[in-house]
């Protein structure tokens, strides 16, 4: 399970990051000072759990919980048991009260991954039309069925993504994130932080810049790498 922390007193990252040691199945991939940057770090990277101080510099962690996708989970860690409450919010996996104890840490942490397994088998369930090459979308009071073929691009925009068509574009409440992740990986790409092209329509692309039809996509540099080694250097003619 892939984990960040973000608390702005040194000592206590420090100290997460003994617990997360003696824990199974965690990796630590970033820690923060502030929320601000920990949402930079969440809009291009998978986060499975976070452990989110309270009582921080600018946004304090209850504001930033409200903004964190339904995929990443948090667990709160504070010097302050007053606020447990208004964790329950935000629906914290659990509430951790400083100083923490390595049985109540764990405790916490299978509760994560208990809930995770549970995401997982409710996402296969939900998504099992993919499997036959067309997905149906909620959008202005209707259910639409679009088939993956006929898909260009996606975009996102906050809380909602376009779906863009030769024929139509679909606006739909989901997150870019989450609709990313449910569509086939073979044929679907993210090549920034807000678009996700379907390669069989890509009709050219250079170093900045995908092109398909009229449209063009532009290209983040963290995704450039895997854009050209999984789809395009295979294909690629050899001279």
């Amino acid at each position: 399970m892939q984990c960040i922390i973000v608390d702005d007193e040194p000592l206590a990252r420090k100290g997460m990051q003994l617990l997360m040691d003696k824990t199974e199945g965690l990796v630590l991939i970033g820690e923060f000072y502030d929320a601000s940057s920990a949402s930079v770090f969440l809009e291009d990277n998978k986060v499975d759990l976070i452990f989110l101080d309270i009582q921080m510099p600018g946004i304090n962690g209850i504001e930033f919980a409200k903004t964190i996708g339904n995929q990443t989970l948090v667990i709160f860690t504070t010097a302050y048991a007053e606020y447990a409450i208004d964790s329950y919010e935000v629906d914290a996996i659990d509430y951790l009260v400083k100083p923490i104890k390595l049985n109540r840490f764990q405790k916490a942490v299978s509760k994560a991954f208990n809930y995770l397994e549970l995401l997982a088998h409710d996402q296969q369930n939900r998504f099992e039309a993919v499997e036959d090459d067309y997905i149906f979308i909620k959008s202005d009071r209707r259910i639409i069925k679009i088939y993956l073929n006929d898909i260009l691009f996606i975009e996102g925009l906050k809380d909602y993504v376009i779906i863009h068509t030769e024929s139509q574009k679909v606006i739909t409440l989901i997150t870019f994130k989450n609709i990313q992740v449910q569509l086939p990986q073979n044929t679907f790409v993210r090549v920034s932080k807000s678009y996700v092209v379907n390669i069989k329509h890509v009709s050219s692309l250079g170093n900045n810049d995908v092109v398909i039809g009229k449209h063009e996509i532009p290209i983040g540099n963290i995704y450039r790498n895997d854009l050209f080694e999984r789809f395009i250097s295979k294909k690629m003619l050899n001279k």
